[in-house]
């Protein structure tokens, strides 16, 4: 018999880390289903409210971007889409950013561990204090979400695919409809690596990470797998940023990272120079607030690269 739509809750001991067909579902549910998934911080546990920046130094890689699941979709099939609609997601009231050595757009810059430390009131989303002035409005959503991939064997967590994973696209927030393709029976759906806040680009590796609460309902349709992630999502996507306007970097030049990480750099000399921050935290920073665009990529050999810092964070 095919199972009925429930509605169920997946606590966050059921976790797995990297991505494998072979991992044995937690839960079957059918196409509708409404699902509420308790999710670990990226760290998976290493880091607290009483962590250091010698802790980042010691993390343990192998234990990172824990997942949630995985979920077993009755009658998903290869060739489907598995349409994912966040409802909601409910924050935990603290989380933290890192720079990890070895990790980020510019890690060669900023070799050293550091670390930022956020409370915030999980019940309205206030803005997240930065040190004496800084305020980052906060838009909770998931860093990680997608399927089992076809090819067989354990997959890193850490690269995006096809199939989802770690895209940490900001805007998988509450009301955004998200279409994954489907490459293995059951879809084995798990999601995890949420943020409070974060910029488009994530330029220092980490965003607000924080562990949260996330509800979705899970649907199928047959025969419609997008060649990779598609999305919708309900409204504005920037709004809660836009009030005060934005001071913007560029990079320009032949190759778009490189135009990035001169984006990057240059913002991290502005906001050092303005507001007496540290570098390594003006970095964090514009990796949880600033958001990378290609403003140009027509007019060869050169491209450009802007990085947007929202005014209203350090008004």
């Amino acid at each position: 018999m095919p199972t009925e739509p429930v509605a169920r809750t997946i606590h966050h001991h059921s976790h797995h880390h990297g991505w494998n067909n072979a991992f044995q579902p937690i839960l079957t549910v059918a196409p509708g289903s409404v699902i509420t998934l308790e999710t670990i911080d990226a760290s998976g546990g290493q880091l607290t409210l009483d962590s250091h920046a010698d802790d980042v130094a010691r993390l343990d890689l192998d234990r990172v971007n824990p997942v949630t699941g995985p979920i077993y979709i009755d009658g998903a099939e290869p060739g489907d889409a598995l349409s994912v609609k966040f409802l909601n997601f409910a924050p935990s009231g603290w989380g933290w950013t890192a720079n990890i050595p070895g990790f980020g757009l510019l890690c060669d810059q900023f070799p050293a561990a550091a670390l930022h430390l956020w409370r915030y009131d999980a019940t309205n989303f206030a803005p997240a204090l930065y040190g004496p002035g800084g305020r980052v409005p906060l838009k909770p959503f998931a860093g990680t979400v997608g399927v089992a991939p076809a090819e067989p064997g354990q997959h890193s967590i850490v690269p995006p695919r096809q199939v989802g994973g770690n895209l940490d696209i900001r805007d998988l927030a509450a009301g955004t409809d998200l279409l994954l393709p489907v490459e293995v029976p059951g879809a084995l759906f798990s999601i995890g690596d949420t943020h409070a806040a974060q910029g488009d680009g994530e330029i220092c590796g980490t965003a607000i990470e924080s562990p949260m609460t996330v509800t979705v309902r899970l649907d199928l349709i047959k025969q419609a797998a997008p060649p990779a992630p598609r999305f919708a999502t309900p409204g504005p996507v920037s709004r809660h940023l836009d009030d005060m306007g934005y001071e913007v970097t560029t990079g320009v030049g032949p190759d778009l990272f490189q135009g990035a990480r001169d984006a990057v750099s240059a913002m991290i000399d502005l906001l050092s120079a303005r507001y007496k921050m540290q570098p390594v935290e003006a970095y964090m920073l514009c990796s949880v607030c600033a958001d990378l665009r290609i403003s140009e990529i027509i007019n060869r050999p050169n491209w450009v690269v802007s990085l947007y810092f929202p005014r209203l964070v350090l008004a």
